[in-house]
């Protein structure tokens, strides 16, 4: 068993009432700072929302605190259990989404729920009852039978979701669960998700939309440069503005557009040249006069029709 790994001097104690606390976790790929001493505590029920802009440090966040990659240092407890001194045990307790690009596509549907099912230690009827529900449920029962390579991205993410959910986790962990999804089934997704935590079941998603975020989530964490800049419910961290305001505030990075002053989408005296200025107006030169060519007479050898 690892050892567990204990927080940074100073800050408080892991939290076991939440589903999940952290405390000071710290990532470095090279040179590069992933994470820098990120915190948090996410409430049991709440469904709670990840935003950053890109590289902020979402997913290996979330890749650390469900156990698929181990932090430089700083610690997290999922559901009263530090991850990395009692590791499968949290990634049973939790259903995380995988990537697109990590499934076994060359299964159909039905195949690969049974399989994430049997792989959560369930038998073989129950899988299949709960990947029936489950196809059911996300609009893929007709493309139960059909292999996943064969799926649209709307519909591989829908699958990958279901195979999250499958052996009913009591934390579900969800890396931009509505990218590429339709908005009629976004709109059930949601549904379900909403369902999922009013039950006491807990949502963790990360997300780029803001608009998503604010009408879904109870809570949310705003996470620039690998820290969190900005923590608790929606209310809280927006603090009367509008949320999309209000994040752009806490991370910065908007610039101008001034000094794209030539960028005006071909105004008068614009069209065609590039933006050089106004076109000038030149006369084009006189062609030469076309002969007029008379037909052939009926017989002649230089036409091409049969001498009669």
């Amino acid at each position: 068993m690892a050892p567990a790994m204990s927080a940074a001097p100073g800050m408080p104690p892991l939290n076991p009432a939440a589903a999940v606390s952290i405390r000071g976790l710290y990532k470095r790929f090279g040179d590069k700072v992933a994470v820098n001493g990120l915190s948090m505590d996410i409430p049991v029920g709440s469904f709670y929302g990840l935003v950053g802009p890109n590289g902020a440090g979402k997913t290996t966040s979330l890749n650390m605190l469900t156990g698929l990659l181990k932090p430089d240092g700083g610690s997290a407890m999922v559901l009263g259990q530090e991850v990395w001194a009692n590791v499968n045990q949290v990634k049973q307790a939790i259903g995380v989404m995988p990537q697109t690009d990590q499934i076994f596509d060359r299964l159909t549907g039905m195949q690969l729920l049974i399989y994430a099912g049997m792989l959560r230690g369930m038998k073989r009827p129950e899988a299949m009852r709960r990947a029936t529900d489950l196809l059911a449920a996300f609009d893929l029962a007709q493309a139960a039978n059909k292999m996943v390579a064969d799926y649209s991205a709307g519909m591989t993410k829908k699958i990958c979701l279901a195979a999250a959910m499958i052996h009913s986790p009591r934390l579900l962990v969800l890396d931009e669960p509505f990218e590429s999804v339709d908005p009629v089934s976004s709109a059930n997704l949601k549904d379900i998700l909403v369902e999922y935590a009013s039950t006491g079941g807990t949502v963790i998603i990360s997300s780029h939309v803001m608009a998503l975020v604010e009408k879904m989530c109870t809570h949310v964490a705003v996470i620039s440069d690998g820290q969190v800049k900005a923590a608790g419910t929606v209310a809280q961290v927006a603090n009367g503005e509008d949320l999309e305001d209000r994040f752009l505030q806490l991370v910065g990075g908007r610039h101008s557009a001034a000094h794209l002053s030539w960028l005006n989408g071909g105004g008068a005296g614009q069209s065609g040249n590039c933006g050089q200025g106004p076109v000038p107006q030149t006369t084009a030169p006189a062609m030469p006069q076309t002969p007029t060519l008379a037909p052939h007479p009926a017989g002649d050898s230089a036409g091409f029709g049969e001498p009669r």
